[in-house]
């Protein structure tokens, strides 16, 4: 068998070899093998470019003698014979590396015992991915069809890396749907117990004002409330209002990660790059890729992970532990807390550059006990709810019921008025759900409703409502807008108040005539 024949039956073999390849060591393993069998060489290696770097990186090397040059190093493009290479798309030879060192990097083979280098383009449809580097004791010009079969050899080797790459990013875009998927559908479990957002009273609607105003931005929103008083709601509106809002919506509570892990679960982590990271993991901040990240009670997030984030927010690069190449990510944070940030920056618990950084378009939610206009509507929103879980109809709550609601501080707010509601309905045998003392927390209800609790008896908050609405509109003498005009007491907008009054069939009485 002629030379060049077994060259052509070994290509067929690197070939078969290389199209069963789905992981970078095994396909590395395979073309030094099958080169080894043809070209003697006593340095092979692969470098892929890195555009981020505009340098090269070590994909893999094997050498008969110690490297002079680290793999771990990032070879320039300028300067480089991987450069030279890459930009002018050639195979390279550096016959005699004893009499001229041409590029950067040629000392460093010397340093090894090289005479010779040969640089070969790894070209993929005209596209440069990097370089095959065989180098050898010897000096002299290679073997023309030895340089030939290489340049046969370093396509085929191309097509591999690019085909393991694309088995890599299906790989990597599979896990991260799968993991997307069970974020979500976690999402779905929770985002049923709060149901749509519910209020008419002033503060409120200021609220909703901020957040439609802010949602179609890529601004940084950070949420300032009480607990319960429906903060993930809101984030979750800042993301259905925005560009993103096709994109995944991932959650955090920060307070609920274990310590030593809140780093691996926010930026992800590499194979074995601690004790049961038995498989390359993304974080919660790839799987937000393109859409919104929420970071619920951001006060709790250990000082070093804070430090982490803000590199983040900073660059829009995420590091994975264990991990010495960057990953880039788009996306917009949403942050909640119930603490003071600042008290906790003067503690030295929360990083005050972080703070900033965050602070960039604040909204502080009013806790239920400052609109105490919206517990009816909230109370009526909550029992139709429990109503059809329990699969229960025309249920209604009763007057005094209202009333203690009305009365009571809610240090719980919004959470702890749902679960009020949910357990009276249980506990309810008839229509009407009662709500009695025993159901607050002994002298938790105040001395006085900041809202007028209405001399009739309605038996429904739809008659509650009616009622109100005219005791109101008497009290104005029918006068719907200005300062002092029902509308504004009642926090409404003037056309809300006229589409009610003629929803509830309200007229103005005519005037008494004096004899």
């Amino acid at each position: 068998m002629t030379k060049n024949e077994l060259n052509y039956e070994i290509l067929l073999e690197v070939t078969n070899v290389l199209n069963l390849q789905r992981d970078w060591e095994g396909l590395w393993k395979a073309v030094t093998k099958q080169i080894q069998r043809v070209v003697p060489w006593d340095r092979a290696g692969i470098l892929l470019y890195d555009p981020q770097q505009d340098g090269f990186r070590f994909y893999a090397v094997v050498t008969n003698a110690p490297p002079a040059l680290r793999t771990d190093t990032i070879v320039p493009r300028v300067g480089s014979a991987m450069g030279w290479v890459y930009d002018h798309k050639q195979v390279h030879v550096r016959p005699n590396l004893h009499q001229q060192q041409v590029f950067l990097e040629d000392k460093y083979y010397l340093e090894e015992g090289l005479g010779r280098m040969i640089n070969f383009p790894l070209l993929v449809h005209d596209e440069c991915l990097g370089t095959l580097n065989i180098g050898s004791r010897q000096t002299g010009e290679p073997d023309p069809d030895d340089v030939k079969f290489l340049q046969l050899v370093a396509t085929h080797i191309a097509t591999a890396i690019a085909q393991v790459r694309a088995y890599e990013e299906i790989k990597r875009l599979s896990e991260q749907l799968k993991r997307q998927n069970e974020y979500l559908a976690e999402e779905v479990k929770l985002s049923r117990n709060f149901g749509t957002m519910v209020g008419q009273s002033p503060a409120f609607r200021h609220v909703l004002d901020l957040i439609r105003a802010v949602a179609p931005t890529s601004t940084t929103v950070l949420l300032l409330g009480e607990t319960g008083t429906g903060k993930e709601l809101l984030a979750r509106a800042v993301h259905d209002g925005s560009p993103r809002h096709h994109k995944p919506f991932i959650r955090v509570n920060c307070a609920a990660l274990p310590g030593g892990l809140v780093e691996s679960e926010l930026f992800g982590h590499e194979r074995g790059a601690f004790t049961g990271a038995s498989a390359q993991r993304p974080g919660r901040f790839e799987l937000a890729n393109g859409g919104t990240l929420f970071l619920d009670e951001i006060g709790e997030m250990p000082l070093e992970a804070q430090a982490k984030l803000l590199r983040v927010l900073q660059d829009g690069m995420v590091d994975r532990i264990g991990s010495t190449a960057s990953v880039p990510v788009d996306v917009r944070i949403v942050a909640a807390t119930n603490a003071h940030l600042q008290d906790a920056i003067k503690k030295g618990t929360f990083r005050s550059d972080l703070f900033y950084r965050l602070h960039v378009f604040p909204v502080s939610i009013p806790p239920l006990r400052e609109r105490r206009e919206d517990i009816p509507l909230l109370a009526d929103h909550f029992l139709a709810q429990a109503a059809a879980k329990l699969k229960r109809r025309h249920l209604k709550l009763g007057r005094q019921s209202l009333e203690r609601l009305l009365e009571y501080s809610w240090p719980g707010n919004v959470r702890e008025l749902q679960s009020l509601i949910d357990r009276a309905v249980i506990l309810s045998t008839g229509d009407t759900v009662e709500i009695d003392e025993a159901f607050f927390p002994k002298t938790s209800l105040s001395p006085a409703p900041s809202v007028p609790v209405l001399e009739t008896t309605p038996t429904t908050l739809h008659q509650l409502e009616h009622e109100h609405i005219i005791a109101v509109l008497n009290r104005t003498g029918w006068r719907i807008y200005g300062p002092q005009g029902a509308a504004a007491q009642l926090g409404l907008n003037p056309e809300t108040l006229r589409s009610k009054i003629r929803k509830l069939g309200l007229k103005k009485p005519s005037p008494t005539l004096s004899t």
